[in-house]
């Protein structure tokens, strides 16, 4: 299946250099590119991506509204563009429901990789930005109602939770708990169903809420 891409940057620049290696990758399609954010959230109605890669700083709407508009509204999943200075805008980012993180200078394959990784439903990107952000970003108060806490879960899926939360992947857990990849998958279904996650950064954002992973450790 072809993975069809929106581009949400400022900068000329960026987006020409994503251009060029989507073009190049038999399995990933260019929907569109955008300026801004206002634009972003248009396209996104209009081209119904797949993925979008958005940049959080644009003039007028930024990444984050923008982010905000396109999960409530066409359902395509959003990687955040961002460097280790962004940390305040990735929280936005986070409540307004990304699905993962693209460090600026990462490889291009990599980013080319990351966005696979996201269309295919695998949702936590880039593990050394993104757990310290979520670690920093579970210690700050939610606005608005507090969040569900993890009941009715079995044991075996608040093991997996807190594996999850730690960052682990799949595999990571599976040999941690001595158990196949597929049983992991499947366990990290239920619990999407069961606490009603959009994706696997928000078991890792509830995982620290409701206490199974402490922001320390």
């Amino acid at each position: 299946m072809t993975v069809r891409v929106l581009l949400a940057d400022d900068q000329p620049l960026v987006r020409a250099a994503l251009q060029m290696v989507i073009a190049d990758a038999p399995d990933l399609d260019l929907a569109g590119e955008a300026g801004t954010g206002a634009e972003a959230v248009r396209m996104a109605e209009d081209a119904e991506p797949d993925v979008v890669v958005m940049d959080i700083r644009m003039p007028g709407m930024d990444g984050i509204e923008a982010t905000r508009l396109i999960t409530a509204g066409c359902g395509a999943q959003v990687l955040v563009l961002t460097t280790f200075d962004d940390d305040e805008y990735v929280y936005g980012a986070l409540r307004a429901g990304a699905s993962g993180f693209l460090v600026k200078d990462m490889a291009l394959d990599d980013i080319l990789a990351a966005i696979r990784v996201v269309a295919a439903g695998e949702a936590l990107i880039a593990p050394r930005v993104t757990r310290r952000l979520i670690e920093e970003f579970a210690g700050r108060p939610a606005p608005g109602p507090r969040p569900r806490r993890a009941t009715g879960l079995t044991e075996r899926e608040a093991e997996v939770l807190t594996l999850v939360g730690r960052g682990l992947s799949n595999a990571e857990i599976a040999a941690e708990l001595f158990i196949s990849a597929a049983t992991v998958k499947t366990y990290v279904t239920r619990l999407l169903a069961k606490l009603g996650a959009r994706d696997r950064v928000r078991l890792v954002i509830i995982a620290y809420e409701t206490g199974l992973v402490s922001p320390t450790g």
